[in-house]
């Protein structure tokens, strides 16, 4: 039987239950509801009897933790749990956190790849099923999504975002909100969703992880925070900091980011949790002289929640005492941090998430791998098509199918995969296999990897072995079309994996170069978490398949589309370089004062001497089998406030398609100056072949308006141009004036 604390009527708000429950807490219990560990002993064996987890034990028995992270499985949440309500004076439940970022069991296609579906509905159904699996097993809390705006590849996480754009940022974040969170997150098929990394992460200098990040008051508002705001919107409960430095302050120390701007001016009222340790690493940063001063700092700033750093629980009481920190900024954290698990009803039922039967019931449902499969395929980007290579013939066909990662079943699930079993994912080989049409035979062609392949570890990338070359070579000289899969395994992109190179790791290059000179009837499908440089491949190879790392069902979404069951419809959320040296690169980039080419060929303007300025594969890029015409763009109507603009689609092709429309903006003149070309509208439609639909945009001051130096957001008067197309090059245009 839990404490009466604890299961207080819910008649009562949750203020007068927050309130009731806070005046009878002392100092060092507030403080532990701070405090938050990852798993620390196997709670199927005997309790920890030295060394840290027998402390962190004792604290927890003494009401000294009020979270833990990496604790999954019914059995093992119910042990702990009832250690917190059955054991502890006022027996206040654990909320329980995990990385549950594309997927708990069944793995979800990388959030990159979903980005580049474009469909807000399937990127919200992928959480809501995420979060039914995670639920299951346990899981009242993800630190997902990520909603970090990246324009550099070189930085691993970018696998984990959606991308360079704020504007597909936001909508993306707030449908990832809404699937893990629902409409009720009382409910116990729901989780709180966690907003990361606040602020600025996603542009760390030369792309290297953890590294500082200094930018413009202009980036900062108008890049970074629309899709922070965005969760704001859709109600997420939690948020965590960042690791990094923005302009010279750790975000884990940042009062402007969490007191000034999070839960001042946007009125969160949720709690804010910092990144694994990262309070304690303000010292490294060299910002505060130890991890006593560093607690100082974060508390005053604004984290509520101490991730492993241990700084909270060692520090927090001798500084409240001391009169150094006020008891009043312990006291709003911990309203924070409790009102949250109000609102999950854990203190109505701390076991509502240790359902034995819906455990068994739910993880792994076959319901989950179908729409994953479905994610997995709206995520696929055709990049190339040349002389239609693709789709596939069904029968009749010697394909060989070469490369490493064809038949790898841990690669294609990608990095967040904690829960997840390894050797899992549907592997390509298998996926084509399905197909008995064809004659289908498989080479390695080089080894990708060696060593051990571990989450925590470096990736040793294969450079010296080429002794499967030849039979590889053999295969696609003999065979009628040769369908590669190239990349980077699922363990070379996400955290702590940032690359000075972005073309093919290791000997892949070289393999199909090699491939090329026997057979050129080559379809490139890439496995990868990031942008990469493929000039080469694209002068050369006719047909390239953006595949990412799909999760699950990979093999068979990706079968599906070689063979023309699904038509791709997939639109690159980052644009792709030429060039190492382009990095970063972005369609939204600003006007110089000398943009263009003069009319001589002198050197004075804008470029490189040695590669053009444009990307290799631009943001919102994509085909399909079939194509699209846009025509009779118009401006329908305009008041002060709002402006309705229509277009005319048609499928100009043979076969059904989906085509994602998109609006752009550009503001011809402006104080701040404003990009030249910026995102503001998309919608996703299915044509049947000769069939046109007539979209609608409506354009308010949201989209017309933008952030000042200040951070204030204004609506300026002026010459603007809509662009409507296919991806951000897009010439369709009309002007209207405000």
């Amino acid at each position: 039987m839990f404490n009466s604390c604890a299961s207080e009527s819910n008649m009562q708000s949750i203020d007068d239950r927050l309130n009731s429950l806070l005046s009878k807490m002392t100092l060092e219990e507030k403080i532990g509801q701070m405090n938050q560990y990852s798993s620390f002993w196997d709670v199927t064996g005997p309790a920890p009897k030295e060394g840290s987890a027998a402390v962190q034990f004792e604290q927890l028995k003494n009401g000294l933790v009020g979270s833990m992270l990496n604790v999954h499985g019914v059995e093992n949440v119910r042990k702990l749990q009832q250690i917190a309500v059955e054991e502890t004076r006022l027996g206040i439940p654990l909320i329980f956190g995990f990385d549950v970022i594309h997927g708990f069991k069944t793995i979800s296609p990388i959030p990159l790849a979903e980005a580049a579906s474009w469909d807000l509905e399937a990127i919200e159904l992928s959480a809501k099923n995420a979060a039914l699996e995670a639920s299951a097993a346990g899981i009242n809390w993800t630190f997902a999504p990520m909603v970090d705006i990246s324009r550099d590849a070189r930085w691993g996480r970018v696998m984990e975002g959606a991308g360079e754009d704020p504007y597909l940022g936001s909508k993306i974040a707030f449908a990832r909100v809404k699937g893990f969170q629902g409409d009720d997150l009382s409910a116990p098929t729901t989780i709180a969703a966690c907003a990361k990394h606040f602020a600025g992460y996603g542009f760390p200098e030369a792309g290297k992880e953890y590294n500082s990040v200094d930018i413009g008051t202009q980036t900062l508002h108008n890049m970074v925070m629309p899709p922070f705001k965005a969760t704001i919107e859709a109600g997420v409960r939690t948020f965590m900091n960042s690791f990094s430095q923005l302009n010279g302050v750790p975000a884990t120390g940042s009062q402007y980011l969490q007191r000034t701007l999070l839960k001042d001016q946007w009125n969160f009222d949720g709690f804010v949790v910092s990144d694994w340790g990262s309070i304690e690493e303000m010292v490294e940063h060299g910002y505060a002289k130890d991890a006593k001063q560093a607690a100082q700092i974060a508390v005053e700033a604004g984290s509520d929640m101490d991730m492993q750093s241990l700084a909270y629980v060692d520090h927090l009481t001798d500084l409240v005492k001391s009169g150094v920190v006020q008891e009043a900024l312990i006291d709003d954290a911990v309203r924070r941090i409790l009102r949250v698990k109000f609102e999950l009803g854990l203190f109505d039922d701390p076991y509502k998430y240790c359902n034995i039967e819906r455990e068994k019931a739910t993880i792994g449902h076959e319901k989950f791998q179908e729409a994953t499969l479905e994610m997995a395929k709206k995520s696929i980007v055709l990049l190339k098509n040349k002389n239609q290579l693709l789709p596939l013939k069904k029968k009749g066909l010697n394909i060989a199918l070469i490369g490493d990662l064809a038949d790898d079943k841990t690669s294609p699930l990608g990095n967040w995969i904690l829960a997840a079993e390894k050797n899992s994912a549907v592997s390509v080989l298998e996926g084509m296999k399905t197909y008995e049409g064809n004659n289908l035979e498989f080479s390695v062609g080089v080894k990708l990897n060696t060593g051990a392949l571990e989450f925590a570890k470096e990736l040793n990338i294969n450079t010296t072995d080429k002794s499967d070359f030849p039979a590889a070579i053999k295969l696609a000289k003999k065979s009628d079309v040769v369908v590669m899969v190239l990349g980077e395994h699922g363990f070379h992109s996400g955290e702590g994996r940032s690359r000075t190179q972005l073309g093919l790791p290791g000997l892949q290059q070289e393999l199909l170069e090699q491939v090329f000179k026997v057979n050129q009837n080559i379809i490139l499908v890439l496995n990868n978490g990031r942008p990469l440089v493929l000039d080469w491949a694209d002068q050369y190879i006719p047909a390239i398949v953006e595949a990412w790392q799909l999760g699950s069902q990979s093999g068979n979404a990706i079968a599906q589309v070689l063979y023309g069951d699904y038509n791709p419809s997939g639109k690159l959320p980052m644009s792709f370089p030429k060039s190492l040296g382009q990095v970063p690169i972005y369609y939204n980039y600003k006007s110089t004062g000398r943009p263009t080419l003069p009319s001589t060929d002198e050197v004075f303007w804008s470029h490189y001497q040695d590669e053009q300025n444009a990307p290799l594969y631009t943001f919102g890029y994509g085909l399909s089998y079939t194509t699209f015409a846009y025509s009779n763009l118009k401006i329908n109507s305009q008041t002060d406030t709002t402006i309705d603009v229509s277009v005319e689609v048609t499928n100009t092709g043979n076969v059904q398609g989906k085509e994602v429309v998109q609006l752009y903006i550009k503001d011809h003149f402006a104080r701040p100056t404003q990009p030249i070309k910026s995102l503001k509208g998309f919608e996703l439609i299915d044509l049947n072949p000769n069939q046109t639909k007539t979209v609608h945009f409506t354009l308010t001051e949201t989209q017309l308006g933008f952030y000042d130096n200040d951070g204030n957001f204004t609506v300026q008067p002026g010459d603007f141009s809509i662009y409507v197309g296919g991806d951000s090059t897009t010439k369709l245009n009309t002007k209207f004036k405000l």
